[in-house]
């Protein structure tokens, strides 16, 4: 080893102590390591923890004289699977470990909050290739020992010192698979920070965004005429469409974009099918078709990639399909040019379109949307109808492709009569480009023998007159709150946007649950000059309102359900409280609980305090169960807690444990102990579906779209009410004749939401049927006149170039905030390339070797340049050969921006996001 090498190890030893576990590496250097050394680490590691043993490590192995000793470490890094921090120390290049850097920072912030919402076990699978085997082995000991919290501890613990560059992308990508909540706090893309989170409704607990569809496995009962069972028919393939299939598919065989309104269950799959195949066989041999079909969710997207390769590949045309969790290991483009029908979840096709990966839309000659009602805002399905309007109103010669949409309601939004209900239709058909609407007319009959509609019944029912379980719940919440308001007080004039002051929001509510949301998403841009007081007020933030949280879910489930069930949601919360970390707040805000766990017991054992709601639902389903014993039901409820606590009662009611119940639940994790998988949803579904004994089905919304139960002959809605699509969509689940759907609630505000909706439901019909009339040249003008209105205001709120700021600033170093140079010594070179000029920059960076020198046009790439400061080592950029010029190019992102004038600093991703005024780089200036 040269002295080089080891003063670059000592230089970027700080990088090695984040790093390194050195007991997963002693083992492989032995003969470098005495005995009494190897004890002393492990006892390092023991009393002090990892870092302080890692930092003993280095000490030791920097005294080694003996030869070869820095060949063994590096093939010890290798062994035991420090890939990442085997090519920094091989190279000298740390950039990528740096790059994780403000990952660890966010991971550390949101500590509190991934072990009261993340089940290790699930995503670890997922994560196993970024961390070391042995830290693998270690969380599922931990999770076996001391329970899931203290197991998600130890994985946070590992992952801030993973070494592997891809762990934040890969950990996104496992969270969102298991749909979990925690994936909304855990922001890789940058650009995502600019997406606008979605306004939940008052009373929507679950939301449409955390759905799993069984359209197509369901649908398959209604592909055709056929009345053989989805299991004797595995792929689902069509025999015979009905009449009213047909029919629906009319305008879009002729080539019209077209709007397919029909209810959930009738088999729009099928109806897709048939107008992809007529699309596909009417081109001649030469010049081929190509389908793309856009799925929402991830499940969906399986399903249908399942359903058109068994269809079409019989055919002898190609399938394939691109999403979220594929698109990274596939090329978009070999794709789209290999195949004739391609499924995608639509931000493939978005990010595509924007990086240029495809040209235009033009490469498809049909485009099919499911669930086209979204088509709206910000979604991914309008982002493309953008790109495909701008084009059509651009003049392009270029020929689009045909557009077909498919929905069970169109919906109204804000409508408050039939002529507003007619505007916002006709918006969201120029939002699709759709000139033509749809829906059965002469098939009907047909259509209703399939698709039957419930009766529909209110029920306004009691509360508790008296609740002293939530008096004393709501004295821990005002606690709790009094505590994280002391912390925002801390911050003094550093503020989180006021949502400390958020009014409105009652304990045990949604808006209380949106509240906890934005204290947590606001947490994560805090910045306080002092490192360890910004992680310490974030980390204490989240642990308030994860506990906010567990008592606001506590509330809910005592206002529905019964309190003995809330209570021991509780108890269980704070055992695994107790089994993890446990350090001094938890300790407290569990020390506040046990106080009043005595009180809270009695009150919850008394029997005078049983919810009058649950004898409403129970002398229902009794009734029910009275009129037709062989009654299938699907519940609805709000929430999971509160399909764990219905399920409890009606197994512990001997007047309705005959009932059987099952639960379909979704598959994002709200804590740690619910949730189902994919597999055991499909498991739930298909026991209610055959097994007789299963006469009741608990649902969270989850269930909302898409499950065919054919035999389901009574839908309740437990406190449920949405927009007119959910009411569609939950009424539909059943379809047996004589089927009944009952609402209960004990707000009266409820049933007049509900009483809206079926308004608004009539008044949407009577919409459609009004521009079904209309001339189709005249409809195609009306929607042509939206297009460019809400082009021209698309256009006028493009961004504003930055007026370029020409006011002297200097540059510090992000990482120690060292000077480094003004902004007027920055000059650019060939339009994007940043070089700072001047002698009294170089003394303020150490360079390296490059370890992938590469030359590409006027420039060679020669060195990495590094903050020359001690202990430091950031690094800055790269060190160039310009032609003749030996320059050094720097990245923004590795610095701070400090007014000169004011002190206010300011920190860039990117120099397009820096208004600095453009100084050219010129030779003559140079060569003075």
């Amino acid at each position: 080893m040269s002295a080089e090498d080891r003063r670059s190890l000592h230089a970027f030893r700080d990088y090695v102590v984040k790093t390194l576990d050195p007991t997963y590496i002693l083992s492989h250097m032995a003969p470098w390591f005495k005995d009494d050394e190897v004890q002393h680490i492990q006892a390092e590691k023991n009393n002090k923890g990892t870092m302080e043993a890692a930092s003993l490590f280095l000490k030791f192995l920097l005294e080694r004289q003996e030869e070869g000793w820095f060949r063994g470490f590096l093939d010890a890094l290798g062994h035991a699977g420090y890939s990442g921090l085997y090519e920094a120390i091989e190279t000298w290049d740390f950039q990528k470990i740096e790059s994780l850097e403000e990952y660890r920072s966010l991971l550390k912030r949101l500590q509190p909050e991934f072990k009261t919402t993340v089940n290790p076990k699930d995503i670890l699978p997922e994560i196993s290739q970024c961390l070391i085997s042995q830290e693998c082995e270690e969380i599922i000991q931990v999770c076996s020992n001391k329970g899931l919290m203290a197991g998600a501890e130890k994985m946070v613990e590992c992952l801030l010192r993973s070494d592997k560059e891809n762990w934040p992308k890969t950990l996104k990508l496992a969270l969102e698979m298991e749909e979990s909540k925690f994936s909304e706090l855990w922001i890789v893309d940058k650009d995502a920070k600019n997406v606008e989170p979605k306004v939940l409704e008052d009373d929507e607990m679950e939301t449409s965004d955390i759905q799993i569809f069984y359209k197509e496995e369901s649908e398959c009962q209604n592909l055709s005429q056929s009345s053989s069972p989805p299991s004797a028919s595995p792929t689902c393939t069509p025999l015979k469409p009905r009449n009213y299939q047909l029919e629906l598919t009319l305008p879009a065989k002729e080539g019209k974009n077209t709007l397919i309104c029909a209810p959930t269950g009738c088999g729009k799959t099928l109806v897709s099918l048939l107008i992809c195949e007529h699309h596909l066989k009417k081109f001649p041999q030469e010049r081929k078709g190509k389908v793309v079909f856009f799925a929402i969710q991830l499940p969906l997207y399986e399903q249908q990639k399942s359903i058109f390769s068994d269809y079409f590949e019989k055919l002898g045309y190609k399938v394939a399909g691109i999403s979220g969790v594929t698109a990274e290991t596939v090329s978009v483009e070999q794709i789209v040019e290999n195949n004739d029908i391609i499924i995608l979840t639509p931000q493939i096709l978005v990010n595509s379109l924007r990086n240029g990966t495809l040209p235009s839309l033009s490469v498809f000659t049909l485009m099919i949307f499911d669930e086209c009602h979204n088509t709206g805002k910000n979604h991914p399905y309008n982002m493309i109808m953008f790109n495909y309007i701008d084009q059509k109103l651009g003049g392009s010669s270029d020929p689009l492709p045909q557009v077909i949409g498919l929905t069970a309601s169109v919906g109204t939004g804000d409508a408050k009569n039939t002529k507003e209900a007619m505007e916002y239709i006709c918006k969201l058909c120029a939002s699709l480009d759709t000139a033509v609407i749809a829906t059965v007319k002469d098939n009907l009959e047909e259509l209703e023998e399939v698709a039957y509609k419930p009766q529909k019944f209110f029920r306004k029912v009691e509360s508790r007159t008296t609740d002293r379980f939530k008096c004393i719940i709501s004295q821990l919440m005002r606690e709790t709150e009094s505590l994280a308001k002391s912390i925002f007080d801390e911050l003094g004039t550093v503020t989180l946007e006021n949502v400390s002051q958020i009014q409105n929001r009652s304990f045990g509510t949604q808006k209380y649950e949106q509240w906890i949301v934005s204290v947590q998403k606001a947490c994560m841009v805090v910045q306080l000059p002092d490192k360890d007081e910004e992680s310490r007020i974030c980390k204490a933030l989240y642990l308030y309102t994860s506990h906010l949280r567990k008592y606001n879910d506590a509330l809910m489930i005592n206002e529905h359900a019964r309190m003995k069930d809330a209570l021991d949601y509780l108890k269980d919360f704070f055992a695994d409280v107790r089994s993890a970390g446990f350090d001094e707040t938890e300790q407290d805000l569990t020390r506040r609980f046990e106080e009043k766990l005595k009180e809270l017991e009695s009150v919850s054992m008394d029997l005078s305090n049983e919810n009058p709601k649950l004898k409403d639902l129970s002398f229902i389903l009794q009734e029910e169960y009275h009129l037709n014993p062989e009654s299938r039901t699907i519940l609805f409820v709000k929430t999971r807690a509160l399909v764990d606590a219905l399920k409890k009662w009606i197994e512990e009611n001997s007047e309705l444990s005959f009932l059987n119940p099952g639960i379909l639940t979704g598959r994002g994790k709200t804590n740690q102990n619910t949730g189902m998988t994919l597999p055991a949803q499909k498991c739930a579904l298909d026991a209610f579906r055959t097994d007789g004994d299963k006469k009741i089905l608990i649902a969270t919304s989850v269930a909302d779209e898409g499950i065919d139960i054919a035999e389901c002959n009574l839908v309740i809605l437990y406190e449920y009410v949405g927009n007119v699509i959910r009411m569609i969509q939950t009424r539909g689940r059943g379809r047996a004749k004589g089927s009944k759907c009952f609402l209960l609630t004990s707000n009266a505000d409820v049933i007049e939401k509900e009483k809206i909706n079926i308004y608004k439901e009539n008044m949407m019909n009577e919409s459609i049927l009004r521009l079904q009339t209309w001339n189709e040249a005249v409809f195609k003008e009306k929607i042509l006149q939206i297009q460019m209105q809400e082009k021209f205001i698309r256009d006028s709120q493009a961004k504003v170039e930055p007026v370029p700021d020409k006011e002297n600033k200097k540059l510090l170093c992000r990482k120690c905030k060292g000077f480094a140079c003004y902004t007027a010594d920055i000059r650019v070179v060939e339009d994007c390339h940043y070089a700072v000029v001047g002698d009294a920059f170089r003394k303020c960076y150490v360079s390296k070797l490059h370890p992938k020198p590469k030359t590409y046009g006027h420039f060679e790439k020669k060195a990495k340049i590094f903050c020359a400061r001690e202990n430091c080592c950031h690094d800055w950029g790269i060190h160039v050969k310009y032609k003749t010029f030996e320059i050094p190019v720097i990245k923004i992102e590795s610095f701070v921006v400090e007014d000169i004038a004011t002190g206010a600093q300011k920190l860039y991703a990117k120099w397009r996001d820096f208004p600095i005024e453009k100084i050219p780089f010129d030779a003559t200036e140079m060569s003075k």
